[in-house]
């Protein structure tokens, strides 16, 4: 039901108590119910309906107009929002296309190469490709969380599995920058919901951290059991992020640092994907800096 449809409903609602009211009970001075005496008090009941009747009618114009300027500027913001990620999306393509297209036409055109050189070329070439996948595949996961969250299947999952899996297999990038990861997940930490969707939220955190905390930090990933759901902490104590950025981290394509943030191999949608998986489960996310440093999220996720 749309916000002016409810504002007249309950204004209505209102005159309607009253006109029962003044049916039941001619004035304030009687307590019980009893047939009008006098002509006037029929013209005056009358006359409410008919004021109700007019006034519930210029409610209802303006009502309906108020829901048709809502829905306009609904209507403007997702254009403007669609255009803005369609941006985006072209820019976020434009670099590896561009490097992908450069490295495949110096080989073509200099036959000349010695093998090393092509070789290496060949490297960044790859490298730019698997940019450009993994770029397409985030942006197909968020469309899917998008227009079709009611084909995703739901299952149990076993978060602790999960999550010692994702250990393992970013063991040798944490063991490159000298950090250490304590896994402080309870056994059987069981959800419904869609093993692809949960395991994006846990691997984006962790490579989220990998990422930027900094060599030689500590990563930390608890949980606590609540009534109707799971409450995760996953922080670091590396360098954290400035105040006036926190606001906006979980929107898409935004970067700190966009410079390093490609050099890093990031897409720019990571932190939006674990928002949008974490509401799709029912839950809620929040991002805070630790004193005197490191970054902490906190989530939950209906059992």
């Amino acid at each position: 039901m749309t916000e002016g449809r409810k504002m007249w409903l309950s204004v209505m609602a209102v005159f309607l108590a009253y006109a029962v009211v003044f049916i039941l009970f001619e004035d304030y001075d009687r307590k019980f119910i009893m047939p009008f005496d006098e002509v006037s008090d029929w013209h005056l009941l009358l006359f409410s309906l008919v004021v109700m009747a007019g006034l519930g009618y210029l409610l209802f114009r303006y009502a309906r107009r108020m829901d048709e300027r809502i829905s306009r500027e609904q209507a403007e913001k997702e254009n403007r929002m669609r255009r803005e990620l369609t941006q985006n999306i072209a820019h976020e393509l434009k670099t590896p296309v561009a490097s992908i297209l450069g490295y495949t036409e110096t080989i073509l055109d200099n036959p000349e190469l010695d093998e090393d050189t092509c070789r290496q070329f060949i490297v960044r070439t790859h490298s730019q490709a698997e940019r450009l996948t993994a770029l397409l595949q985030d942006i197909s996961t968020l469309n899917k969380m998008d227009y079709a969250p009611n084909l995703l299947t739901m299952e149990r999952v076993d978060v602790s599995v999960m999550f010692a899996d994702i250990v393992q297999e970013t063991a040798l990038n944490v063991s490159q920058r000298h950090m250490t990861v304590r896994n402080c997940l309870p056994p059987d930490v069981i959800v419904k919901g869609n093993p692809s969707l949960l395991y994006s939220i846990f691997r984006n955190l962790m490579d989220n951290a990998i990422n930027y905390a900094g060599q030689g930090t500590a990563i930390e990933v608890s949980a606590e059991k609540q009534k109707d759901c799971w409450h995760f902490t996953f922080k670091d104590n590396g360098i954290g992020i400035p105040d006036k950025h926190l606001p906006r981290i979980f929107e898409r394509f935004y970067r700190i640092d966009k410079g390093r943030s490609r050099d890093m191999g990031g897409t720019g949608l990571g932190l939006s994907i674990v928002k949008n998986a974490v509401v799709l489960h029912g839950g809620t996310i929040s991002v805070s800096n630790i004193a005197p440093q490191g970054l902490r999220f906190d989530f939950t996720l209906s059992k």
